[in-house]
This record gives C-alpha cells, sequence and structure tokens, in this order.
C-alpha cells in the first residue's frame, strides 16, 4: 500500500502575508534608505520615484536576494505593507518580464506591451530555510513611473524594519534549529484576488 501523496503548491501562486485591506512585501534597502523608511512610516525624498523597484510577497525569497541582510546595499530589510486595492492594480496593469512563446502573439507585441506597462511580473523558485530552490514559483512585481509613484505616495500603509527578525531566523538556521527558525517566519498564505497575473 502507498502513502498518499503529499499536497503541493501550485506552480505559479501569491503566497503572501495579508489581511482584507492589505497585502505586505519585502524589500531590502542601504540603511540611508532604509531607516529613515521604517522611522517615518514613507519612503524618503532619496528613494527614487522614477527608477523601476521590485517588491516580493516572499519573506523566504526576499532572504535568498539580500543573503539574510548581508549582501552590500541591501543591508535593512523592510516590510511594507500595502493597499490590496494598490496590489490588485499593478497585478492588473503588469507585462510579463521576459518573452514567452505562446503566451505573447510575438516578440514585437511583447516589447510594445513591456514598454507601456507601468508593472512587470516575474516569477522566480520560491526558496526554502536553507534559501534552496522549490518546484513552485514565487512572484517578484518591478513597479515603475506610475506604478513607482502610487506605490511611494498612495499605496503604502506602513513600513517596518524586519532586519532584527531576518537576523534572528538565519542564527536559528545556522544552528541547525529548522523548527524554530521556521516558528519565527511571517506567516503567508495563498493570496486570493480577482485579478490574474501573466504567467509562463
Amino acid at each position: 500500500m502507498t502513502a498518499p501523496a503529499l499536497p503541493t503548491s501550485p506552480r505559479y501562486e501569491i503566497r503572501a502575508r495579508h489581511t482584507a485591506s492589505t497585502v505586505t512585501v519585502y524589500q531590502a534597502y542601504t540603511p540611508f534608505i532604509g531607516l529613515p523608511a521604517a522611522r517615518d512610516g514613507r519612503f524618503p525624498a532619496a528613494w527614487k520615484r522614477d527608477r523601476m523597484t521590485w517588491i516580493k510577497p516572499s519573506f523566504l525569497w526576499m532572504m535568498y536576494r539580500c543573503g539574510w541582510a548581508t549582501k552590500e546595499g541591501q543591508e535593512t530589510v523592510l516590510a511594507v505593507e500595502i493597499s490590496r486595492e494598490g496590489f490588485d492594480w499593478a497585478l492588473n496593469n503588469a507585462e510579463l518580464s521576459h518573452y514567452v512563446s505562446g503566451v505573447h502573439p510575438d516578440r514585437a507585441t511583447w516589447q510594445r506591451n513591456l514598454r507601456r506597462s507601468p508593472a512587470r511580473v516575474q516569477w522566480d523558485p520560491e526558496r526554502d530555510l536553507h534559501l534552496n530552490p522549490l518546484p513552485h514559483r514565487s512572484l517578484q512585481l518591478g513597479l515603475g513611473g506610475e506604478a513607482a509613484r502610487r506605490y511611494a505616495d498612495e499605496w503604502t500603509v506602513s513600513i517596518r524594519d524586519v532586519t532584527p527578525l531576518a537576523r534572528q531566523i538565519h542564527a536559528q538556521v545556522r544552528a541547525g534549529r529548522p523548527d524554530e527558525a521556521a516558528a519565527l517566519l511571517p506567516a503567508e498564505s495563498p493570496y486570493l484576488t480577482d485579478v490574474t497575473p501573466p504567467t509562463g
């Protein structure tokens, strides 16, 4: 008799910490940007609103990207709580960051759509506590132009410095205590929305 198969996550699924009105995303910055943002609850003037900025709903993918807050220029990890309305607007106005045959009619159409879109969707392998890739994908959402400005000035509800939490979890992982580390992780669950982001 074979054991029942364990449930698996869909290949493309947004998992996040969220409430009825907000969703939490993560970014990592230099202390010059991150500390004032967390202190004031909004991004400082030094934060460039005319540049593409990438937000990540997955805490562990953020840890992979910033090396547990050890990479240069990514020493301060922020948990940015934004409105669901804003997050869904970005998803609804997003184009895939890369061309996919069968998803796009042709490369030229994708390039035109990409130039017009204020947001970009990228799916990367989700990570485990040891930052190894998992079979399912985690969302990265790139915000540029109108989306970046709305993110900073309209959608943001709160900004918290979660660097101490990142270091605490990392210390438990390094000490060989995965259960203790997992218990400290932000609780993330499937983000249900009527908006279907592009996949591929």
